[in-house]
């Protein structure tokens, strides 16, 4: 598989000139976090992390999307975190745009590049830092692991997407197809982290209505994504936010691939109570 070049964000600030209407939405359905918006002013940081900013993409929110939170991460050379995830309870997947990452879990030292992929348990104590020239950026999605008795959690899992046959769907000829960096039949799994490509042209034909939850992030391309009742462009860069039961579909028209990193809630009974 050839090289993808996937987009991340560097910030900075719009000018006074700049005009302030932009593609920024958020209904009860889902939301759409464009690349522009992704400027200094909103960036956040976060304890026991040093050299490090972080764009906030998603959280739980009551009536929303409750199941995940997810980040992109930008870490300078030298910095990172001994001690990045505070929640004992909280199971990770990260996705490297640019740069490199070093993560250190028990006793093992793993680098992860450009399109680098990891799968970290809850409490497995691990710990990353940038050991590259240039800043590193990637995604960090986190999710509360539901624990279900007589399953035992997942081990840790080290990728890279380019290493991986994507799978087409049915009928398609390949035009759309999947990423997947874990078996969707291991059901000690509770969230799929994915990758979706989508040749020109190719098209999800009809208006999926379901209980996952998602975050999409454009890795590549651009396309019209069918949101609730509404046909929205969208971009390499731009981020789309949906709860569950939101109708989705859509039209990628090209003129090169589009692809996005997706999120999605898996294998588990639905809360019968809070």
């Amino acid at each position: 598989m050839s090289k993808s070049t996937y987009f991340a964000p560097t910030g900075g600030h719009p000018e006074q000139s700049a005009l302030l209407t932009g593609r920024a939405v958020f209904t009860e359905a889902y939301a759409v976090i464009p690349r522009g918006v992704m400027m200094d002013i909103v960036t956040s940081y976060l304890p026991f992390w040093n050299g490090t900013r972080l764009w906030v993409l998603s959280r739980p929110l009551s009536g929303f999307a409750e199941t995940f939170s997810q980040y992109i991460m930008e870490v300078a050379p030298e910095g990172g975190s001994d001690r990045p995830e505070v929640d004992p309870n909280a199971e990770g997947a990260l996705f490297v745009l640019e740069g490199e990452v070093t993560i250190e879990l028990g006793g093992a030292s793993h680098v992860l590049r450009s399109g680098g992929f990891a799968f970290l348990p809850p409490s497995s104590g691990w710990r990353l830092r940038n050991h590259g020239s240039a800043a590193a950026r990637f995604h960090w999605v986190r999710k509360s692991y539901e624990f279900v008795e007589g399953l035992e959690a997942p081990e840790p899992i080290f990728a890279n997407e380019q290493d991986i046959a994507p799978t087409p769907m049915p009928g398609t000829d390949g035009k759309w197809a999947t990423t997947r960096f874990v078996d969707p039949l291991d059901l000690r799994h509770d969230m799929h982290v994915t990758i979706v490509t989508f040749e020109p042209g190719a098209v999800i034909p009809f208006e999926e209505t379901h209980v996952m939850e998602h975050g999409l992030y454009v890795l590549e391309g651009k396309a019209v994504y069918r949101l609730n009742q509404d046909w929205v462009e969208v971009q390499a860069g731009d981020f789309m936010w949906l709860r569950a039961f939101c109708p989705q579909a859509c039209y990628a028209a090209g003129p090169g691939k589009f692809r996005y990193l997706l999120y999605k809630d898996v294998n588990r009974h639905m809360k019968l109570s809070r």
